[in-house]
């Protein structure tokens, strides 16, 4: 028995599941977890010793590589002088001011504690802004575990959402509506049907949670049109696309303004951390300023801030990480669609500039149904393959593949190169 599976047979005898989030757990890939030690640029290394080429990124936020000296030298200067006050702090204020300098549409920003409590918080500050309840979400896109966007998605797009998880009561999701990702009509059918009651539509610009499925042509606009023909809030979660596809995210990247944008762990080099933030009269109704109210005892971290300000700090001032990132990913993910087109493969490859995905489906997917066509099974066996080889792979097929600034062409040859013996085999 491994190391690994050793502390993963531990850990399923204290903590749920032996893993302390789901996305964390090998169970649909047939495998145990390997517990990781240590990372460095674009590798990590197990309690085993053995070292993986990384595409998981913790799930995005190092986008500069693991451990990055200039992060890892702002958290040990910050650690110096204290872990957390519970108190205002320069460096929030700094990295509010970096944000709402730079990133369009942003006036005003409240630091939180994860992308979730970004979400929640966000929907409640539309909820309060607007005086509505209803909000609307896509079937496919995840905001977090709170309770009013766990919901399953239904076949009626008009109906009430069913909770997605036990201890959720009904009536924390009779005012969340589900439409297909992909499809505005669905969107026009629900302001038709509540024109006046509709606070907030929620969305991720770039679907990462079911796979990388990107917006169609004008989706987005489209969706922005009738948020503001009906006074609805728009929001972005851009938890995974903030700060990746470009220092503006998804908004500067596809020339659409929201009302209010979540952002996770990329703010903070990888500390835990998230924020939201947008116009100034939605932001205003936030206590202690307006009455939506929102608090946290370890919001704006002052680890946290020193981690996130030295990572968006590099990132702003060195675009060329983005045009270089963004050129990287069109490259590798077409080579995976070329070499799956040369060797009568039956996957299709989604991508959006350094986020993609490999789906085991003859269908071109666009929303969470056809998302689900993929053969998870052939996802498995390929993930298999893949992790022995080397790589290190999100273990769930409806996941995203990072691609960072610290992975070089040769490494990406190199995968390529696997990629194309197992779909040949």
């Amino acid at each position: 028995m491994t190391t690994s599976e050793k502390l993963f047979e531990r850990a399923c005898r204290v903590i749920p599941g032996g893993v302390n989030s789901p996305v964390r757990a090998f169970g649909s890939v047939g495998r145990t977890p390997r517990m990781i030690a240590c990372a460095g640029g674009a590798y990590m290394t197990d309690e085993d010793g053995n070292r993986y080429l990384d595409f998981v990124g913790s799930w995005g936020p190092m986008i500069l590589g693991h451990n990055h000296p200039a992060v890892r030298e702002a958290v040990a200067k910050a650690c110096e002088n204290g872990l957390s006050f519970g108190a205002a702090t320069r460096r929030e204020v700094e990295m509010a001011e970096l944000i709402c300098r730079h990133v369009r549409n942003i006036d005003m920003v409240r630091m939180v504690n994860s992308g979730t409590e970004a979400v929640m918080s966000a929907i409640r500050a539309a909820r309060g802004y607007t005086g509505r309840d209803k909000i609307v979400k896509f079937t496919g896109c995840y905001h977090g575990h709170s309770d009013a966007l766990l919901v399953q998605a239904g076949s009626g797009v008009m109906t009430a959402g069913i909770p997605d998880s036990a201890g959720v009561p009904k009536g924390c999701t009779a005012d969340t509506l589900s439409a297909v990702y992909n499809d505005i009509d669905t969107v026009r059918s629900l302001f038709d049907a509540f024109p006046d009651e509709i606070a907030a539509v929620i969305l991720e610009p770039v679907g990462a949670n079911m796979g990388v499925v990107p917006p169609k042509d004008g989706f987005l606009q489209e969706i922005r049109s009738l948020c503001t023909k009906y006074g609805a809030v728009l929001i972005f979660d851009e938890v995974i696309t903030g700060f990746r596809l470009g220092f503006e995210g998804a908004q500067g990247y596809f020339g659409v303004d929201a009302d209010l944008v979540t952002y996770g762990k990329i703010i903070g080099g990888g500390m835990p951390v998230g924020a939201y933030g947008g116009r100034r009269e939605i932001m205003e109704c936030v206590a202690p300023l307006g009455p939506v109210y929102q608090a946290g005892t370890l919001s704006g971290n002052p680890v946290a801030m020193a981690a996130g300000y030295a990572q968006l700090s590099l990132l702003k001032n060195h675009p060329e990480i983005y045009t270089g990132l963004n050129r990287k990913g069109e490259w590798f993910f077409g080579e995976i669609r070329s070499i799956v087109a040369e060797t009568g493969g039956s996957a299709v490859v989604n991508s959006c500039g350094s986020l993609g995905s490999i789906f085991f489906t003859d269908r071109e997917v666009v929303d969470y149904e056809t998302a689900k066509t993929s053969d998870t099974a052939k996802y498995a066996d390929y993930f298999g393959y893949m992790l022995n080889s080397g790589i290190y792979l999100a273990p769930a097929q409806f996941e995203a593949m990072f691609l960072s600034a610290a992975h070089t062409e040769e490494e990406l040859e190199h995968v390529l190169e696997l990629i194309r013996t197992y779909f040949k085999k």
